[in-house]
């Protein structure tokens, strides 16, 4: 239930604060000074889409909070807490900003967080109804869902297993039909890729056996100039042809003996005689790396080298074909190995799925059958009971059918088509909705509706925005007398220009106006005693100080009491 409803610069609403809570609140007010804008606002709070042009003119933001009380422990307070949002006990707070450029901002429990939270939570606070409603009310879905609404947890139930099985169902056919109609195309993908798979497994190339290939062309490209420098590196250091020859180990050598010979004579020479003999043992070791170099040089560089540029083109050939690089060709020759599985096991797939789609449309068979059943049901009581309620809102000689039709096609919703029509009086040919109710009609059927669907589903609360429109008199009176009775389980609020309708409700707003210069602002005020009875008789006659519009507005404050 919305126990308070704030709203700031929103259209010609300067700042007002509606006090609502339980039961039948009215909203009046003249033409023009906002009343359209309370309905508005809640719109708003409850996530409906924001418009910048519904921000008051000079103004930089409008705002509207909203402040219900809810379930601790039920699921709005739990989805609340999940956007991030906290309760004060039971009650929870919803805000929502719209700047004069667009933006719009949402807050729940005092966080902020996307509009589509609000969105949630309004499919389980409210059911607002409109003009644009009643209008709806003529569409086959919309008709559907309220013989939906009215046959209760039981249908929802077998609704929603339905709709499993029918996105099961679905996903399946869908599949099925991939594979059998790309057949052919996947066939020829098999085929190419066992004749690329097999070259790639003839080559059988590993990781880096490029990079190193390459290193070994370079090398025996380049056989002579590595045996020459590697020759003459050695004889530099140690050399092995002529043993007058100098060379490196020698020099050092006999510099360390010379040193060694008068290095106990001065003790800072021991260091450098140290020195000397690690140089000698490392040019050595180098000389004796040098000499095994030089012997494991290749003998016939130039075959070995032919046959590693055979190896590079073989590998080369299969990155153009298969890769960027040869560990591409790899990545591709081990995961098609996965896809060619996948591709030659088509028949046995297309087997299972064709055995699944079949048991799929059994299932969804039996649940669209057992969901037709329960519509036929609740149609004939839903029927009866909207009957009964237009008898008692004026519309005594008429009577509602609800035909529930099966169709061969399934849908999300089943096989059933659902038709809401009236016949207005005794004797007359029932008419769809559409093309045989006015506007006066369409509101009392509809609230006829409400009223028999919220025995079975109900709502926390109602917002009927000018539903007595095309309505006058005793028709009225009883809209009245329904929406009070809505307001016994409910929070039922109305915009209304009626004083029939408004002289039911426990709690009566106004929406006035005022006038400075250019900009006309508009607050709220609660009625009670002498201002509702004049307020009413405004309604009635236009004049607020009108004694038979004031005589009139108290038989009808009477007729509440009596009802």
């Amino acid at each position: 239930m919305i126990e308070e409803l704030g709203i700031r610069d929103l259209g010609v609403i300067a700042d007002a604060t509606l006090p609502l809570g339980p039961g039948f609140t009215a909203v009046t007010g003249e033409t023009g000074a906002g009343k359209t804008m309370v309905v508005t606002a809640l719109g708003l709070v409850l996530g409906a889409r924001s418009d910048a042009g519904a921000v008051r003119a000079g103004q930089p933001e409008a705002r509207v909070d909203g402040r219900w009380l809810v379930d601790e422990d039920g699921s709005v307070a739990e989805r609340a807490r999940d956007a991030g949002g906290s309760l004060d006990g039971p009650e929870l707070l919803l805000s929502r900003s719209v700047s004069s450029e667009g933006r719009s901002r949402a807050y729940v429990g005092g966080r902020s967080a996307p509009v589509s939270v609000l969105g949630d939570l309004a499919e389980q606070l409210v059911v607002v109804h409109g003009q644009s409603d009643q209008i709806r009310l003529r569409s086959a879905s919309a008709q559907r869902d309220a013989l939906d609404r009215f046959a209760g947890a039981e249908l929802a139930a077998v609704l929603a297993d339905y709709r499993a099985a029918f996105e099961r169902w679905r996903a399946d056919m869908d599949a099925l039909r991939d594979l059998s109609d790309d057949r052919e195309r996947r066939a020829r993908e098999a085929e190419d890729l066992r004749i690329a798979l097999a070259e790639i497994a003839d080559a059988e190339p590993l990781r880096g056996e490029d990079v190193e290939l390459t290193e070994r062309a370079e090398r025996l490209g380049n056989l002579e100039e590595l045996r020459l420098a590697a020759a003459q590196a050695r004889e530099w250091i140690s050399a092995e042809q002529s043993d007058e020859a100098i060379d490196a180990v020698g020099a050092i050598e006999s510099a360390r003996r010379g040193l060694d010979r008068v290095a106990g004579h001065d003790v800072t020479l021991a260091p450098v005689v140290e020195a000397l003999s690690t140089i000698s043992f490392l040019v050595a070791d180098a000389a004796a790396e040098l000499s095994t170099y030089l012997a494991g040089l290749d003998a016939d560089g130039a075959r070995e080298l032919e046959l590693v540029e055979e190896r590079r083109a073989v590998l080369g050939a299969l990155v153009r074909k298969y890769g960027t690089d040869l560990d591409a060709v790899i990545d591709f020759s081990e995961q098609g190995g996965t896809r060619l599985l996948d591709l030659d096991d088509d028949e046995s797939r297309i087997e299972a799925l064709t055995a699944s789609v079949s048991d799929g449309e059994r299932v969804v068979d039996e649940l669209a059958a057992r969901m037709s059943a329960l519509r036929t049901d609740a149609a004939t009581r839903l029927a009866a009971s909207v009957t009964a309620e237009l008898s008692a809102l004026a519309m005594p000689d008429a009577s509602l059918v609800v035909e529930v039709a099966v169709r061969e096609e399934y849908t999300q919703s089943g096989r059933d088509a659902v038709s809401i029509l009236l016949a207005p009086h005794a004797g007359a040919e029932p008419r769809a909705l559409g093309r045989g109710a006015s506007g006066g009609e369409l509101s009392r059927v509809m609230l006829a509706i409400e009223v028999v669907i919220a025995g079975t589903d109900p709502v926390p609360t109602f917002v009927f925005d000018e539903v007595d429109a095309g309505v006058g008199g005793a028709a009225a009176i009883e809209i009245g007398r329904r929406l009070a009775r809505l307001a016994e389980t409910s929070q039922v609020i109305v915009v209304t220009h009626l004083a029939q309708v408004a002289a039911f409700a426990g709690n009566h707003l106004r929406v006035a106006k005022d006038s400075a210069g250019s900009v006309t602002a508009s607050s709220v005020e609660r009625l009670d005693g002498e201002a509702r009875i004049a307020e009413m008789a405004r309604l009635l006659s236009g004049l607020p100080d009108s004694e038979s519009g004031l005589a009139h507005a108290r038989e009808l404050i009477a007729l509440r009491h009596d009802a």
